[in-house]
C-alpha cells in the first residue's frame, strides 16, 4: 500500500535579472515556484491508481518525492507502513520505479541490464537471470532480450526498463507518464501487462499521466491533480456523478479547472 498525505513541495527559483539602473542598487530577490501545494493519494494492493492532471500539475515532482529524491516540506509518504522520509532504502526496497528517464546502458544486453539491477538490489546471479527469462515472457521482449539496448526503439527501451524496475518482484510499482512516445502496439501491451500484474499478482500500481484514455481503461480509482494539488479523486463513475457529467473528459475539465468559462 502507498499513502501519500497531503505533502508540499516548493523549489526556490533562480531571481530574476534586474536591467538598467536597478542592476546597480538591487538584485532582485529569489523567488519560489510551489510545485506541490497538497497532493494526497492512497493506493493498494490488487488495483491501479492514477495520478491524473496535465503538464506541470505536479504529479512528477509528488513521484519524485515517493521515489525519496527529495522530501517534501510537509506531509508524510509510506510505503507498506515505512516512511519513505526516514526509511528511503527500505521504503525503496517495497517498489519497483519507472521514472520519466529510461536510462537504460547502450552496451549491456536487455537480460544484462535487468540482471544488473537485480544483483543490486541484492538477488544472486542466478534468480536475477531466471527472473530476467520471466519478465520477457510478460512484457514480450524474448526477440530482443539479448540485444544491446543501443538502438532500441521506444517500446523496447520503455518495457526493458520496466523489466529492470520488477526485476525484484515488488509489491509496489510506481511509474511516470509511462506511454509517453509509444505507439498504439506498444502501449496496447504495456496495458495488458499492468493489468496482469495487479488483477492476477496483486501488486499496488501507481501511475501518472495527462492521457484520459489510459485512465479509462486501467484505473480504479482516480486522484485528480490541478495546479499543485489534488482536487478529487474516486473511481470513473464516481468522478463523473461529482461532476455531473456523463463523459469522463468533461468531469475532468469541471473538476481540475472549475473557474474555466467556456466560451462560444
Amino acid at each position: 500500500m502507498i499513502t501519500i498525505d497531503r505533502v508540499t513541495k516548493r523549489f526556490k527559483a533562480a531571481p530574476a535579472k534586474a536591467s538598467g539602473l536597478g542592476a546597480l542598487f538591487k538584485r532582485p530577490a529569489a523567488a519560489y515556484v510551489e510545485a506541490v501545494k497538497g497532493v494526497s493519494l492512497s493506493a493498494t494492493n490488487g488495483r491501479i491508481t492514477g495520478l491524473l492532471g496535465p503538464n506541470g500539475a505536479g504529479k512528477t515532482t509528488t513521484l519524485r518525492m515517493l521515489a525519496g529524491l527529495f522530501a517534501p516540506d510537509s506531509g508524510g509518504i509510506d510505503v507498506d507502513g515505512i516512511d519513505v522520509t526516514r526509511a528511503p532504502q527500505q521504503a525503496l526496497a517495497r517498489m519497483g520505479i519507472l521514472g520519466d528517464a529510461h536510462g537504460l546502458y547502450p552496451r549491456l544486453t536487455a537480460r544484462e541490464n535487468i540482471v544488473y539491477f537485480g544483483r543490486l538490489q541484492g538477488m544472486s546471479r542466478e534468480a536475477a537471470l531466471a527472473r530476467s527469462e520471466a519478465l520477457s515472457d510478460l512484457l514480450d521482449l524474448k526477440k530482443v532480450i539479448d540485444r544491446r539496448t543501443e538502438g532500441f526503439s521506444q517500446g523496447e527501451r520503455m518495457k526493458t526498463a520496466l523489466a529492470r524496475a520488477l526485476v525484484h518482484d515488488p509489491a509496489n510499482i510506481v511509474l511516470d507518464e509511462p506511454t509517453n512516445g509509444l505507439d498504439v502496439l506498444a502501449t496496447r501491451s504495456l496495458r495488458e501487462a499492468l493489468r496482469h500484474l495487479a488483477r492476477d499478482q496483486g501488486k499496488c500500481i501507481v501511475f501518472s499521466t495527462h492521457i484520459m484514455q489510459e485512465v479509462e481503461y486501467l484505473c480504479d480509482e482516480v486522484v485528480v491533480v490541478s495546479r499543485g494539488s489534488s482536487v478529487a479523486h474516486g473511481s470513473i463513475p464516481a468522478l463523473k456523478q461529482q461532476a455531473g457529467q456523463e463523459r469522463f473528459e468533461d468531469a475532468f475539465v469541471a473538476l481540475a479547472f472549475p473557474d474555466l468559462k467556456e466560451t462560444a
